[in-house]
């Protein structure tokens, strides 16, 4: 199954990360593991992702190729016009620091840094300086202004998230992955966090693609991409809590049946 952009029938808006006949096979011979089976689908610029599936279902496999910290054992991953799958290491090391924003389930942020020194850790790694607009504005959207010299450990997860969250915009890179960015919070901070993740696609254009496996979760993205046994299986438009959960559940049904005969 191929995906287009935006996930609406006849539009094709402009393509942020486009993934073409993925595949990523592990061992071999008996013990070969199809983890991604040709897969294809664009992600457009200013639109949110989701990618949900069962356990096993080659979702974050697919994430972290599409972010470039896997290479597929086949298949090419555009980032823009940006082949990455043909990058040296090095090159592609340094595409992921300026290009990409990471999101990730553990936080990683640096314990004896400050709010504010994890936010703009990306930038003062490259040397950069940060853009005082922006990053005030980052900051103020993510609503921890008061907090920013406070270390991590004097943070709440929903917090630390947050700050994240605020790390991976800073660089305004062109896409931010987030992988499970909600699996270690109550559904409070989860709420802050996705709807953080939401404005900056809604109020500053970025484009986020996000794995997931909570429904309500999904229902924050303007589209669902379902996987299953390592393949596309379908996608929906718009999504609610509800029909996310409904098309898991069929998926899941075609799972066991599929196992059963």
């Amino acid at each position: 199954m191929t995906v287009d952009a935006t996930g609406a029938a006849g539009t094709l808006g402009e393509v942020a990360v486009r993934a073409a006949g993925v595949w990523k096979v592990y061992g071999g011979g008996q013990t070969r593991v199809e983890a991604l089976a040709d897969v294809s689908a664009d992600f457009g610029k200013g639109r949110f992702t989701a990618i949900m599936g069962p356990s096993g279902s080659g979702k974050s496999t697919l994430l972290h190729c599409l972010a470039g910290l896997d290479k597929p054992s086949d298949g090419q991953v555009f980032l823009g016009d940006v082949d990455l799958t043909k990058l040296p290491e090095k090159q592609l090391t340094h595409l992921r620091r300026d290009r990409i924003g990471f999101v990730f389930q553990a936080f990683n942020l640096v314990p004896t840094l400050t709010a504010l020194e994890n936010i703009t850790l990306p930038l003062d790694l490259a040397g950069r300086k940060p853009d005082q607009d922006w990053l005030t504005t980052v900051i103020d959207t993510i609503g921890l202004t008061d907090r920013l010299s406070h270390k991590p450990a004097e943070l709440s997860g929903g917090q630390q998230q947050r700050v994240a969250c605020a790390r991976a915009l800073v660089s305004r890179p062109d896409v931010v992955f987030a992988d499970e960015p909600t699996g270690n919070l109550d559904s409070r901070s989860s709420a802050d966090v996705l709807a953080f993740l939401h404005r900056s696609v809604r109020d500053f254009h970025q484009t986020v693609v996000m794995v997931t496996h909570d429904p309500a979760a999904a229902a924050y993205a303007d589209r669902v991409l379902f996987l299953a046994d390592g393949t596309l299986e379908s996608e929906l438009v718009d999504p609610t809590a509800e029909s996310v959960l409904d098309t898991m559940k069929q998926l899941e049904a075609a799972g066991a049946e599929h196992l059963a005969g």
